[in-house]
């Protein structure tokens, strides 16, 4: 078979997809996933962090169920993150709680709202542990049709989830999904960390906010193409926003931390390429309150950037440019 009729044939409508994490701008996610879906793709494979793995377990999920991804839209729209914010019965002690909780239990949150209501969805939709999402293919890279990240702060690394849990001594297709994103969500301080097998595991973005290369086979022709979306403009430099005083001095450190990991990789030409760059910079990650308002224009912002990046896709020059050599081929 010719290079050319190689690269035909895995231009297909599939794409594995890596969500960039964000906090509560993962509707801007959303937004991107509807332009890829309206344009006939689905997604064998996804994987995400923090807000990204949020997504990226729902979007499995639903594909698993064989419901319609516009339903995603739906359910983002209709979270309430002002319930994210769970205090403990002593973080509920007027003025000092908030400080306490961080003291007690290592967070401000306890971030268990966000779980139960993962598990609700999920459950839902037949999906209950990562045995339900098993693909039925061997290889580890491809048996499950999620992987999401957390951060173990215990040993130092990148958990990536199913795919490590037998080094925890953790069946994976008995660990419950909507644990694991509660882990890939747990913003340091804001939310308490997760603890599993005695390891302490927080906020993949901590380590990895932008895992595109999860997928990437270090061989050989892919099966199909990876995109990635991002919660922020295309590579340059960000606006100089003031930091005066702890308040702020913290809120920035736990920003910075949440959004903007892997920046090196993610200025690689070929990562540009096959990445859709949601703008979000005018909207905290931590900012529960979000309006109504806030979240139409995040959900735009995906969607236009996803319908303007399909306009400039081509896989057969994304190959040619960034794929492994491929004999026969120009």
């Amino acid at each position: 078979m010719s290079g050319r009729a190689r690269v035909a044939a895995v231009e297909t409508a599939r794409a594995d997809l890596v969500c960039e994490g964000g906090g509560v701008r993962g509707i801007g996610l959303v937004g991107a996933v509807d332009a890829l879906a309206a344009a006939g793709y689905r997604f064998p494979r996804v994987a995400g962090s923090s807000a990204g793995a949020i997504v990226a377990s729902l979007l499995a999920a639903l594909q698993v169920a064989g419901e319609p991804l516009s339903r995603l839209t739906d359910v983002m729209r209709g979270i309430d993150y002002r319930k994210f914010l769970d205090r403990s019965l002593i973080g509920r002690i007027p003025i000092i709680g908030g400080g306490l909780s961080l003291l007690v239990s290592d967070g401000v949150y306890r971030g268990a709202y966000l779980e139960r209501l993962l598990a609700g969805l999920l459950g839902d939709l037949g999906v209950r542990t990562f045995g339900d999402l098993r693909t039925g293919e061997k290889s580890e890279q491809f048996a499950w049709s999620l992987v999401v990240t957390a951060s173990d702060l215990s040993r130092r690394r990148l958990v990536r989830i199913p795919w490590d849990l037998s080094n925890y001594d953790l069946d994976p297709d008995e660990f419950p999904v909507a644990r694991a994103v509660h882990a890939s969500a747990a913003i340091p301080y804001v939310f308490e960390p997760v603890r599993v097998a005695g390891a302490t595991w927080v906020d993949g973005g901590l380590l990895s906010d932008f895992p595109v290369q999860l997928f990437d086979e270090p061989d050989g022709l892919p099966r199909w193409p990876t995109f990635g979306i991002r919660l922020s403009a295309r590579p340059g430099i960000p606006p100089t926003r003031p930091v005066h005083g702890p308040v702020s001095l913290g809120i920035a450190t736990i920003e910075t931390l949440v959004s903007n990991q892997d920046n090196a990789y993610i200025d690689d030409p070929c990562t540009v390429r096959r990445t859709i760059f949601v703008p979000a910079e005018g909207i905290s990650p931590i900012d529960f309150g979000l309006s109504a308002e806030q979240r139409e224009t995040l959900y735009q912002s995906g969607l236009q950037a996803g319908r303007q990046f399909l306009t400039r896709w081509n896989y057969a020059d994304y190959l040619a440019a960034c794929g492994p050599p491929v004999p026969g081929r120009a």
